[in-house]
């Protein structure tokens, strides 16, 4: 019975042991080696809320949509304007770029429009007759011009 005993108050100081120093504890006694504990898992906690948050807090950036991107490039007739944005949902969108198209003086000769992944637009515009011929950098600020207001229009309907 002796050696029973004295294997259980072995295994526990074995086990002490072995918290003190995950703990990174200087403590001696039994009893100061699990406060120490007690103490390093309440900083682990705090730890873990200040991560969460932080997680959270990146998540809610990552949710914020990003502005759609336009490229611009001059074709023999005209420029072939592409916009894309991450996000399928850019209701409005085609709306501001088509009137953009038609500030610059710009005929939509073709276009393809996508949704299914992401929003997508192609278009080929060529300067109307009696309009001036544009600039690959008026017509790239026009498209961003277009992107910027439908971007403050549509947070603010949301």
């Amino acid at each position: 019975m002796v050696s029973r005993e004295h294997k259980l108050r072995e295994a526990m100081h074995e086990k002490l042991q072995l918290l003190r120093s995950i703990t990174n504890s200087h403590a001696l006694n039994d009893s100061t080696i699990v406060l120490d504990a007690s103490k390093y898992i309440e900083e682990l906690k705090q730890k873990v809320e200040i991560l969460n948050q932080d997680l959270e807090a990146a998540q809610a950036s990552s949710d914020q949509n990003p502005l759609p991107v336009a490229t611009v490039e001059t074709l023999e007739k005209g420029f072939l304007v592409n916009v894309s944005s991450d996000h399928k949902r850019c209701p409005g969108l085609l709306v501001s770029i088509l009137e953009a198209f038609e500030e610059l003086g710009l005929n939509v000769q073709q276009a393809r429009v996508s949704c299914a992944d992401n929003f997508l637009l192609q278009a080929v515009g060529e300067n109307e007759e009696q309009a001036e011929s544009n600039d690959v950098q008026v017509v790239k600020e026009a498209m961003v011009q277009a992107i910027k207001n439908w971007s403050t229009g549509s947070t603010e309907l949301e």
